[in-house]
């Protein structure tokens, strides 16, 4: 049966106080068509994130608007300079990342991230490997990939075996084009989930440069 978006609302309300991760936080859901738009503040960007994710393990759930602001408690302020050295330990201690490939910026809290990896995964781990920080109240993440010669066609074969891996039942609802290092992802899975798992080949795919998530969630009734 399908959910209501005032039961949408009050499911994801429980998930949020359910989290560990969010504590106590003034976050409210506004839900129209199992379209989310959270609005509120959290004590830190890793919550601000976990909120998110939460909010997407919902049943009902289609899309997530994160328009939380991170308002940082004093005893979680670092300087810029402690928090870019937290940055670099972090960065230079995760093996998924190329040394030397990732440069990083931070001002008033805010941190900036560049570089040129050879996968969107690398990009994506620079992130997860920082964006936990105590102190940072924003991540951008601005790093660039590498551009691999090869032509599209070949890019796109080796994507769609690896949907084809991780979502073999759902391959056929997925559509996929792959232009100039762009992977164009539509069509519809049955969960947020699965979705993930999707983006996630395509993110890993050597020769995809950047990911254009179109996938809706239809959960099966």
């Amino acid at each position: 049966m399908t959910k209501t978006d005032a039961e949408i609302a009050e499911a994801i309300s429980h998930e949020l106080e359910w989290d560990t991760r969010i504590g106590a936080n003034t976050i409210e859901a506004h839900v129209e068509h199992g379209a989310v738009v959270l609005l509120g503040t959290t004590g830190s960007w890793a919550e601000r994130l976990a909120a998110q994710e939460a909010t997407h393990r919902v049943d009902g759930v289609r899309e997530v608007s994160n328009r939380i602001e991170v308002e940082l408690p004093r005893e979680a302020r670092r300087s810029d300079a402690e928090l870019a050295q937290a940055v670099r330990c972090a960065l230079d201690w995760n093996v998924f990342i190329p040394k030397g490939k990732i440069s990083s910026t931070v001002t008033d809290g805010q941190l900036t991230l560049e570089g040129l990896v050879d996968v969107c995964a690398q990009r994506d781990d620079a992130e997860r490997a920082v964006r936990n920080i105590r102190g940072l109240r924003r991540v951008l993440n601005r790093i660039s990939v590498t551009p691999v010669a090869g032509e599209d066609l070949q890019v796109q074969q080796s994507l769609e075996a690896a949907i084809e891996r991780r979502a073999a039942r759902e391959a056929r609802r997925i559509n996929l084009d792959v232009h100039d290092g762009k992977a164009i992802l539509s069509g519809v899975v049955r969960s947020w989930a699965l979705r993930e798992s999707v983006v996630g080949a395509a993110r890993g795919t050597r020769g995809i440069r950047s990911v254009d998530d179109r996938l809706l969630v239809e959960p099966v009734r």
